[in-house]
C-alpha cells in the first residue's frame, strides 16, 4: 500500500508562495525606493536650476534699475549740457559783440589805408580777377579821393557817408568792403554831385550800406 504524504507537499507550496509573495514584496519596495531617490535627485536638479534661473533674474532686474537710473541721469546731464551750451552762446555773443565793432573799424581802416587793402586771401583774389575781372579791385586807387563824414553801426548793419572825387572812388570802395571779410551785401544809395564850399570842387556826395560778419 504506497502512502502519499500530501500534507508535506501542501506545506512546501505555501512556503513557496510566500517567498514568492516577500520576493514581490522586496522587489515592489526597491521600486518605491528607486523612484523616491530619483525623485530627490530630479528634485534637486530643477531646485539648482530654479535656483539659477531666479539668480538670472536678480541679475537682468538689476541691469533694469541701472539702466533705468543710467536713463535719468542721461536727462539730467542733457539739461545740464544743454544750460552750458546757451551759457557758452551767451558769453560768445557778448566776447563778439564786445571785440567785433573794433575789428570791422580796423578793417575800415585797413580799406583806406594806401597800399593797404581788404582781408581777403590771395587765392581769391587771383580767382577774382580771372573770373570777373571787374570786380578785382584797383591796386593803384588813392583811398585819399575819398572823405568819409559819417559811419554808423546798428544790429550788425553799418552806414556810410562821405565825399568822393567821383563815382569810381565811390564804386573802388564799394568793391573793396564786398572783397573783405568782414563786410557783406554792400548797398549804394543814391549820391549827388555838390560844389565844396572851401576847395570849391565838384565832388559826390554818397552813402553805402552793408552788412558787417563778427
Amino acid at each position: 500500500m504506497i502512502r502519499i504524504n500530501l500534507l508535506a507537499q501542501k506545506k512546501k507550496a505555501q512556503r513557496a508562495g510566500q517567498e514568492a509573495s516577500q520576493a514581490w514584496l522586496v522587489a515592489v519596495l526597491i521600486a518605491l525606493l528607486l523612484e523616491v531617490v530619483g525623485l530627490f535627485v530630479f528634485h534637486g536638479i530643477k531646485s539648482e536650476e530654479l535656483a539659477e534661473q531666479e539668480r538670472k533674474n536678480r541679475a537682468v532686474i538689476q541691469q533694469i534699475e541701472r539702466s533705468k537710473k543710467n536713463v535719468a541721469d542721461h536727462e539730467a546731464v542733457k539739461q545740464k549740457l544743454a544750460v552750458l551750451r546757451a551759457r557758452e552762446e551767451a558769453i560768445a555773443k557778448l566776447q563778439s559783440a564786445r571785440t567785433g565793432p573794433t575789428a570791422v573799424l580796423l578793417e575800415f581802416a585797413r580799406i583806406l589805408t594806401p597800399n593797404r587793402g581788404p582781408s581777403v586771401s590771395p587765392e581769391r583774389l587771383s580767382q577774382l580777377s580771372r573770373d570777373n575781372p571787374l570786380a578785382a579791385m584797383n591796386a593803384s586807387w588813392d583811398p585819399r579821393r575819398l572823405w568819409i563824414t559819417s559811419f554808423r553801426e546798428e544790429q550788425r548793419r553799418v552806414r556810410i557817408d562821405g565825399l568822393a572825387r567821383d563815382g569810381e572812388d565811390v564804386s573802388e570802395l564799394a568793391r573793396r568792403m564786398n572783397l573783405s571779410d568782414y563786410f557783406k551785401d554792400v548797398q549804394l544809395l543814391p549820391a549827388h554831385r555838390e560844389i565844396d564850399q572851401a576847395t570849391k570842387l565838384e565832388l559826390v556826395r554818397f552813402a553805402l550800406q552793408a552788412g558787417v560778419k563778427y
